[in-house]
């Protein structure tokens, strides 16, 4: 089932003299359950063609549709609400708030959405379970590790149930074990839940994992496979 379409996507900034086309004529499409790497060098599109993705971004032309929603005919408000209900984020600086506790931040999608709090406690503690964390639920972020922020910030974007989650650079800051841990975690994910994941990377630990790399390079796709 398609649950992302790309068409014709071009983002120009003309910040400078000469334009600069971050996105130049991308043509996508994501199915249900995909794990998939977006790969490229600095500076070649792929965190922008992320951002676009997650409606945090606009292009200059072109479309996104997820779930026949296109993305560039919601208000603001619409685009908010849309993104509260479907995408999951993992960032590469964990982006948890810090005077809440693991639980709280995982929870916290879920206030949003105005679960019940019965449900919502239920769900958060059976996310950080999934992620290894039960046992440290009530820390904040500065009681935990690199890796475990990064575990809670996965827990964070499953918590709304979303259609799809987009993680950018999400092994960046972590260690060789903590990464292995994140990624097995996501996999496991990925696989039982069907979610799909969309990481935009450098690493060469999350391509290993990924079942399609889509390269990109000065903005455009440079190639797309399925690793044998």
């Amino acid at each position: 089932m398609k649950v992302i379409e790309i068409k014709n996507l071009e983002k120009i900034y003309n910040s400078t003299s000469v334009p600069v086309h971050a996105v130049n004529g991308i043509n996508l499409e994501f199915q249900e359950g995909e794990f998939a790497a977006i790969v490229g060098p600095s500076g070649s599109g792929k965190t922008t063609l992320l951002n676009i993705l997650g409606g945090l971004d606009d292009p200059t032309h072109g479309q996104v549709i997820i779930n026949n929603e296109d993305l560039s005919t919601l208000s603001s408000s619409d685009r908010i609400k849309f993104r509260l209900n479907n995408i999951g984020f993992v960032f590469q600086s964990y982006n948890l708030i810090p005077v809440m506790t693991a639980f709280e931040n995982v929870e916290f999608i879920m206030q949003l959405q105005k679960w019940p709090k019965p449900k919502r406690h239920e769900r958060t503690k059976q996310l950080l379970k999934a992620v290894g964390l039960e046992e440290r639920m009530h820390n904040r972020p500065n009681k935990l590790s690199g890796g475990q922020q990064q575990r809670v910030a996965v827990a964070r974007a499953l918590a709304s149930k979303p259609r799809f989650i987009l993680a950018d650079e999400p092994t960046a800051n972590l260690d060789s074990k903590s990464t292995e841990t994140l990624l097995d975690i996501m996999e496991k994910l990925n696989r039982e839940e069907n979610i799909t994941f969309i990481f935009s990377t450098h690493d060469q630990r999350v391509v290993k994992k990924a079942r399609r790399v889509i390269t990109v390079e000065d903005g455009k796709v440079k190639s797309d496979e399925v690793p044998q």
